[in-house]
């Protein structure tokens, strides 16, 4: 069997826009960073919210080996992911004014932590409202979202704005509108979304920029390690006491 051409393609595609995150979102990129070293060291809290399916790159981050112990996701029920029924029903929630504030209110967050807002989009009324109540709150507030559709869109909140216009820090994954990077004769709809890719690449990069900062201040980053390898319980069970206050998906 011969080698996929559109597959090669798709991966191009995926690369070349990783490329470009990296070089041109750099500064960004260090200044989220910044902002989460900032947040640990004064001993806030971290949060991560994305709705449908860009809460898997929020999901990336939270308790996993390698990553932050104190990333927390903000989870909003029936927008997390696929499991909820139908499948619809979580795209509609996205667009209901006033969840937002009733999951902040009722949530851990408060002045001082720090939370990351992913949504492609950054249209509808469930990213902008938690950027807007989270910084009323007093927390920072970090979107990664795809500025194009600023561009090419308008928004679904009744103020008009998008989640780039709540945010202390944006990180652009400079997904184009759609998010499909490819076509082909007899197929009428663009295919292949690398959304998930290059958003979870910017979410780690994030991290590891967090981590940079932390030691250069001389402060150990609270990572975890994997449970597959031995002494990684033993590692992340200390962790997880030491910083047992500023974790949540432990209880």
């Amino acid at each position: 069997m011969s080698d996929s051409k559109l597959a090669g393609q798709f991966f191009d595609a995926a690369i070349g826009l990783l490329e470009r995150v990296r070089d041109e979102e750099s500064g960004a990129i260090a200044a989220a960073g910044a902002a989460i070293a900032d947040t640990v060291s004064a001993g806030g809290r971290l949060f991560a919210f994305g709705a449908g399916h860009s809460s898997l790159a929020a999901q990336d981050v939270v308790y996993r080996a390698g990553g932050l112990a104190l990333m927390n996701l903000l989870a909003v029920p029936g927008t997390v992911g696929v499991d909820v029924m139908p499948a619809t029903l979580g795209s509609a929630l996205e667009r209901v004014d006033g969840l937002a504030s009733a999951v902040l209110d009722s949530s851990p967050a408060r002045a001082g932590d720090l939370l990351v807002i992913i949504s492609l989009s950054g249209r509808n009324a469930l990213p902008v409202e938690m950027a807007q109540n989270a910084r009323a709150l007093g927390l920072t507030v970090v979107g990664v979202t795809s500025v194009a559709y600023t561009k090419g869109t308008r928004s679904r909140h009744a103020s008009g704005g998008f989640l780039r216009d709540h945010c202390d820090i944006v990180l652009d994954s400079k997904i184009a509108i759609g998010d499909a990077e490819l076509r082909t004769e007899g197929v009428d709809a663009p295919f292949a979304p690398a959304s998930t890719v290059v958003t979870s690449a910017l979410m780690q990069a994030m991290m590891a920029a967090a981590a940079e900062e932390l030691a250069a201040r001389g402060t150990e980053p609270p990572l975890l390690r994997s449970g597959n390898v031995d002494g990684g319980h033993e590692w992340n069970g200390r962790v997880m006491r030491e910083y047992g206050d500023r974790i949540f998906y432990r209880h």
